[in-house]
């Protein structure tokens, strides 16, 4: 294996953004463009800023590698009032009443769900399984695979990752249609950790239980919230469900602001349900889904069918010609498993 290998290998273990997640990166790129020809006499104000990227956690080395290869494509803005960096400048949003039944019951059932009480000092413990979409080349080939992994993270309530820890379990890998597994990948499988935790975009602070126990109780405010610094066409619609995605991922709402969360959801524009869908680790259930409007990808919020609980997330292709894969393709899943409180960090 040359240098060039290795560094692709390096660079697989880095879960593939999303089509979303590089489009707000764009959208980051050409908002800091536009705000320095702000700053000439005669421009107009900058663009607001969509969503971040979502958050990326992992191992202290590892992702301090990773970070290395996410610096070359992002550019980070720094001092962003708001937790998704919105300047709120913008025409506010106004929560419509049409919504999607199935998040309104996912709200309605957050009422009869066990609630965490954190309290100073604890840490919040994310059990979670996810499967990502991981091409390299390797062994004079191209190879795209999906890498499967089990992690625990403890976290503080402050969301500082560098306070935190991570061990996981890497799974044996899964093939997708038409591609076959590299051999690398699978000398990969196997438990790493517990170590240092490692936050290779700084969104901690946005994220932490201290930081999302201050946002909007009302669903009407979320919804504004979710808006933030966004504009008012198909690709706003898509941030502003990406933003939800965020907050239901390594991150605890308490349950007012989590039933808000569900209710505002149900009245994004765009968002439907979708009948089957399943976690990363093959629970089955029901999705609040949206299209990507100029992608080839379907984002899922799976809920059990009975008890409308949270499982977890899914992407699916539903464009070959754009996705290079066939329809129906799954690109990437969560699944949350157990959120629970620690009063101690694991030994490392």
């Amino acid at each position: 294996m040359n240098e060039m290998s290795e560094l692709e290998r390096l660079r697989a273990e880095i879960p593939r953004p999303a089509a979303a997640d590089l489009r707000a990166e764009e959208g980051r790129l050409m908002a800091a463009i536009g705000a320095a020809d702000a700053s000439a006499p005669g421009t107009s104000r900058a663009r607001p800023r969509p969503r971040a990227r979502r958050r990326t956690l992992g191992f202290g080395l590892g992702a301090g590698l990773a970070a290395g290869a996410l610096v070359a494509g992002a550019v980070v803005v720094t001092g962003d009032p708001s937790p998704h960096g919105g300047s709120g400048t913008t025409t506010p949003h106004l929560m419509p009443v049409a919504s999607v039944q199935l998040l309104n019951r996912a709200a309605d059932s957050v009422r009869g769900q066990k609630e965490l009480h954190p309290k100073p000092g604890q840490f919040l413990v994310y059990e979670s399984q996810s499967t990502n979409l991981s091409e390299d080349n390797d062994a004079g080939r191209h190879w795209a695979y999906l890498t499967r992994e089990k992690r625990k993270v403890w976290l503080p309530l402050d969301g500082d990752s560098t306070r935190g820890f991570i061990e996981a379990e890497r799974l044996v890998p899964k093939a997708i249609p038409g591609e076959a597994i590299p051999p690398h990948a699978l000398k990969e499988v196997g438990r790493r950790g517990p170590e240092k935790l490692a936050d290779t975009d700084g969104t901690g602070g946005r994220t932490g239980y201290q930081a999302v126990s201050r946002l909007p109780t009302d669903p009407a405010k979320m919804y504004e919230h979710l808006y933030t610094g966004l504009g008012h066409d198909a690709r706003a619609d898509w941030d502003a469900w990406g933003r939800v995605g965020e907050l239901l991922g390594e991150v605890y709402l308490p349950a007012a602001q989590r039933a808000a969360l569900f209710k505002a959801a149900s009245a994004i524009h765009g968002v439907t349900t979708t009948g089957k869908a399943a976690d990363a680790a093959g629970r089955k259930g029901v999705a609040a889904s949206m299209v990507d409007p100029i992608g080839a990808e379907r984002e899922e919020y799976v809920f059990d069918p009975k008890t409308y609980d949270f499982l977890g997330t899914r992407s699916v292709v539903i464009n070959a010609g754009k996705a290079k894969m066939p329809v129906g393709t799954v690109t990437g899943a969560t699944a949350q498993l157990r959120v629970s409180l620690a009063d101690q960090a694991p030994p490392v």
